[in-house]
């Protein structure tokens, strides 16, 4: 089911100097200027497909933090961006039907167009986290990936995903930074950036560097993610805000450490060089290296390691029964 044309707002790709001056003073805003921005490129800048790659990686991270695999029947996902997590774990057998919300009209219509594109039962509204447009013990399953730092007050986010979930449902966080891991992914980011869009300054590699238009672009984009990004997360502090919200069976996860520190720079390279550069067997060496590493964050260095210097950090709970 499309967007509500009377009840949502439009996407605004394009916003002037002046909205995104008022940015920087309202996160609301700032994220709705900056994914409405990013919306009509989002899944080629993350890599994000909607094929076994991704369905296997949402579908593992799913599992990871919930230990198991449904089905649910009814999921919500917030802060839905493409639809990247709902859309693949419905086609991964997790979810029989879906509804989508955003504070971004623009991926609210990305989010359905993917849907549709993949006739998968999925409806969607543009909606804050902080006062879900549904009623109480609607959903299975609320899910979201990469949200939970976008949203101003995560204990109210909280407390509306638990009014929505039916008695019993779990809810499911994937994919936002931890403390310790959100700094040196950072670092890292920078640095790569400058090295980048000055090295490819040279005459023999002038080849290799972006138009200086999208350029600037990203640098814009950049400064404007810098508003949008609001929290960092340390896993036990997640896990005592979903039990405050009145949550039950809590449990947070962390992964990637040596996964991200090779990920943060390949995707700020990829980000700084003309777009098909690289082409196929630099995006399968990419990805194949990521797997390699991240099996070693799971397999050895979980192991040794506090979760705390993890990247990503994922929680679940359940909505009590009774």
């Amino acid at each position: 089911m499309a967007a509500d044309p009377v009840r949502d707002p439009r996407p605004n790709p394009r916003a002037t100097a002046e909205e995104v001056r008022a940015a920087y003073s309202d996160p609301k805003l700032a994220n709705v200027l900056y994914h409405d921005w990013e919306a009509d490129t989002y899944d080629e800048k993350w890599s994000i497909s909607y094929d076994e790659r991704c369905i296997t990686y949402a579908t593992d991270r799913f599992r990871a933090v919930a230990g198991d695999a449904g089905p649910y029947g009814h999921a919500l996902e917030l802060g839905c961006g493409t639809g990247f997590f709902l859309l693949n774990l419905m086609q991964g057998g997790v979810i029989e039907r879906g509804s989508v919300t955003d504070l971004s009209p623009g991926m609210v219509e990305v989010a359905l167009r993917n849907a549709a594109g993949l006739d998968l039962p999925v409806d969607g509204r543009v909606a804050d986290a902080e006062r879900i447009p549904y009623d109480d013990d609607t959903f299975d399953l609320v899910v979201g990936h990469a949200v939970l730092h976008h949203i101003p007050d995560v204990p109210a986010a909280m407390r509306e995903v638990l009014r929505v979930l039916k008695p019993g449902g779990r809810f499911v966080f994937a994919g936002d930074p931890t403390s310790i891991g959100d700094f040196y992914a950072r670092k890292l980011g920078r640095l790569t950036w400058w090295l980048t869009t000055n090295v490819t300054r040279l005459g023999p590699l002038n080849g290799w560097r972006r138009p200086q238009a999208e350029l600037d672009e990203s640098s814009r984009a950049a400064a404007l993610e810098a508003v949008v990004d609001l929290h960092t997360f340390d896993p036990s502090d997640l896990e005592r805000t979903a039990r405050a919200a009145g949550a039950t069976e809590v449990r947070a996860v962390t992964e990637e450490l040596s996964a991200a520190l090779f990920g943060w720079p390949v995707r700020t390279f990829e980000a700084a060089v003309p777009r098909g550069k690289l082409g196929f067997g630099w995006a399968m060496f990419a990805y194949r290296t990521w797997q390699r590493l991240s099996w070693v964050d799971e397999n050895v260095l979980a192991k040794l390691l506090p979760r705390e210097v993890f990247y990503n950090v994922s929680v679940t709970g359940r909505k009590r029964a009774g």
